[in-house]
């Protein structure tokens, strides 16, 4: 199963996951909940802890605050402590071992919006964690906007940050975003939202089988494959003006209207 031409010529909008999809992460969420859980007395040699890891782990994609609240949805205290000192310890990480950008990212963007394509970056850190992450890859600027799941309502599978993305850049049909990510919950998110075109990259958390078992259109090795998708449907038909330097937007909450950064 591929992307038909059609809607690939249609395309308006690329919405990009980040983690494992623009950048490598390389063990440090994995590190940073290590360490939050291990603060609030769960001991890292428990069957408890390996489980909460093995729940960690079946959610890549969707918003880690959400994850650590459903771990410890028996004690919301708990629960607000480990959102807390879970980005404690991610900054931590974060100044100590810098994240490398998945080779070729930056000129994928650049690349998309040559094709007359807005981009979208998303996470399923919160909005801290995302500006430190742009800042520290030299990003800010780089999207025409920046979602975390804070920004939408919920993150993924569900729907919602992609189309906050739609209501932000003022698209006219949700089958315009081609949604791309390494994980079964980025591409549900996708179908779920309507998107006509989902796909899936080999650079992070899930294997092309599992991929397109969540029903990625295809699947690609990298993000730095994905422009390559539109040629030659694009060229084949009329050239949209692409656009401007990026002026990228914030959603401030969700519920709020969009403002320009």
């Amino acid at each position: 199963m591929g992307i038909p031409a059609e809607t690939v010529r249609g395309l308006r909008l690329a919405f990009l996951d980040m983690s494992g999809t623009m950048f490598h992460d390389s063990g440090t969420m994995e590190r940073a909940f290590a360490r939050t859980v291990a603060d609030l007395g769960v001991d890292p040699d428990s069957e408890r802890f390996r489980a909460m890891l093995a729940h960690v782990r079946t959610t890549l994609g969707q918003s880690r605050t959400g994850v650590l609240e459903h771990l410890f949805a028996e004690d919301p205290q708990r629960a607000a402590r480990a959102v807390r000192g879970f980005r404690h310890h991610l900054d931590e990480l974060l100044a100590a071992e810098p994240v490398r950008p998945v080779e070729g990212a930056e000129e994928a963007v650049h690349a998309l919006r040559a094709a007359g394509l807005q981009v979208c970056l998303a996470t399923g850190y919160d909005r801290h964690t995302q500006n430190t992450l742009l800042e520290q890859l030299g990003w800010m600027g780089l999207a025409d906007l920046s979602l975390c799941p804070s920004d939408a309502g919920r993150g993924r599978p569900w729907p919602d940050m992609v189309l906050t993305a739609v209501l932000a850049l003022d698209l006219g049909d949700v089958r315009e975003v081609l949604v791309v990510g390494d994980t079964a919950a980025d591409v549900q998110a996708g179908l779920r939202a309507g998107s006509a075109a989902v796909a899936g990259v080999l650079t992070g958390a899930h294997d092309e089988a599992s991929l397109r078992a969540a029903g990625a259109h295809v699947v690609v090795g990298s993000v730095r494959d994905v422009p390559a998708l539109l040629v030659p449907a694009r060229a084949a038909g009329t050239a949209r003006t692409a656009p401007g330097p990026a002026q990228e937007q914030v959603v401030p909450s969700a519920g709020s209207s969009p403002s320009s950064r």
